[in-house]
């Protein structure tokens, strides 16, 4: 065996130990007391999961605060500090940001990523330019995928169609959106999917990202996935418009996305920044997290993901998975056990369910993308934040962390 991690105790088997085979970057072999030789790494009974997922995250324009206000704090002026500071950027700015990130999120254990990247005529395709060479260079430590969307508008935005189309054809493998910000939100819906059916590629929309539950397009998303038989490629992000329906709506909609097959991913960090604020004088702010754990109850695919890192959109971030859905555990007042180790699986294999990752896992034959825990349990590891000691991209250690140590008095 090229490495073997003994005495592990793998997410669904915690009260079993035991020993994981590694060979030619696949999971060998599973057994207690694996007699084999190669590399060992005792773990000492720690938890060992399938890596970290984000599937929803902005490379592009991560770490600009240093060239944008966030004094309101709303999305509007997220969205105009962000269209401003992006007219300067070029491929090597947004080269050198997206790698801080992406190191980021390799130390927090993170395996498979997508990003989101805008285009549109003010930035062209200097952050898809910026960030392209970043899939090879990073894939020692993480398989990085790029989604294409129109931030600013789409029909509305002369050009901006002409630039996805181009990013598509240079290899772009997921078609998104943004309908809230265009002038015809049904529309540009539409034109995504004509997008992704010439391509035979997966969609991942921004979408109902608002206070209230006006004029939700999520009806639209799930009727024309219906139509062209895309449920299990489709995905939508934010949905904050849902925290405003009446229970009985709510669960009406959970049925809906269930039955159509679409994957909902909440942004718990930046979601809780930006939403509420039109409410700064009611006793009872809504804090528009979407209560992800509730539409699970309902056959509902959900994911938890970073979103934004240190823009105006989200003025903070450590790109930690785990922070994720500790953050959203506290704000959709998870307490019971079973809730809070399905906030684990929404950032592992849910979110692989998402990407269609075909070799995910801790079976044996998957490919060993694998990470260790300082915990003995997924819905501990989340309640107490637990670090990440160890890190795995098919087989190859890419990550090592001490555990802190007390330095008590003699």
């Amino acid at each position: 065996m090229d490495l073997i991690l003994r005495n592990a105790r793998l997410v669904g088997a915690e009260d079993s130990l035991t020993d994981i085979g590694i060979d030619k970057g696949k999971i060998a072999a599973l057994s207690p007391a694996l007699s084999a030789e190669g590399e060992t790494i005792d773990l000492g009974g720690r938890l060992v999961s399938a890596g970290f997922i984000e599937t929803h995250i902005h490379l592009d324009k991560s770490c600009i605060l240093d060239r944008c206000k966030s004094d309101r704090g709303d999305l509007e002026e997220a969205i105009a500090e962000a269209a401003k500071a992006k007219l300067a950027f070029t491929p090597e700015d947004v080269n050198a940001r997206a790698r801080r990130t992406l190191e980021k999120a390799i130390l927090q254990g993170t395996t498979h990523m997508r990003t989101h990247l805008e285009v549109d005529p003010g930035v062209g395709l200097r952050s898809l330019e910026g960030v392209m060479p970043l899939i090879k260079e990073y894939a020692w430590a993480i398989d990085l995928d790029i989604c294409v969307f129109p931030q600013e508008g789409l029909l509305n935005n002369p050009g901006t169609d002409e630039l996805m189309m181009e990013a598509l054809k240079r290899g772009c493998r997921v078609v998104g959106g943004a309908p809230y910000t265009d002038s015809n939100p049904p529309g540009q819906i539409d034109r995504v999917f004509e997008m992704a059916r010439e391509f035979d590629i997966d969609i991942d929309m921004h979408l109902d990202f608002g206070p209230t539950a006006d004029n939700m397009d999520l009806e639209h998303v799930c009727r024309r996935t219906d139509e062209h038989k895309y449920g299990g490629r489709v995905a939508i992000g934010h949905v904050t418009r849902a925290t405003s329906l009446s229970m009985p709506a709510f669960e009406a909609t959970a049925r809906r996305l269930a039955d159509a097959g679409v994957t909902l991913t909440v942004l718990p960090s930046t979601d809780l920044f930006l939403m509420g604020r039109n409410h700064t004088h009611d006793h009872n702010a809504p804090r528009g997290v979407v209560p992800a754990h509730k539409l699970l109850h309902h056959g509902v695919n959900c994911t938890l993901s970073s979103n934004n890192i240190l823009n105006p959109f989200t003025p903070f971030g450590d790109c930690s998975p785990l922070r994720m859905a500790n953050l959203y555990a506290n704000i959709c007042q998870v307490g019971k056990q079973s809730d809070m180790k399905a906030c684990f699986d929404m950032v592992t294999k849910r979110p692989a369910h998402l990407m269609r990752l075909k070799d995910y896992g801790t079976a044996v034959g998957k490919s060993a993308d694998l990470i260790v825990l300082d915990a003995t349990e997924p819905e501990m590891a989340v309640a107490e934040l637990t670090p990440v000691l160890y890190a795995f991209k098919r087989g190859r250690q890419t990550v090592s962390r001490q555990p802190a140590k007390l330095h008590r008095p003699q």
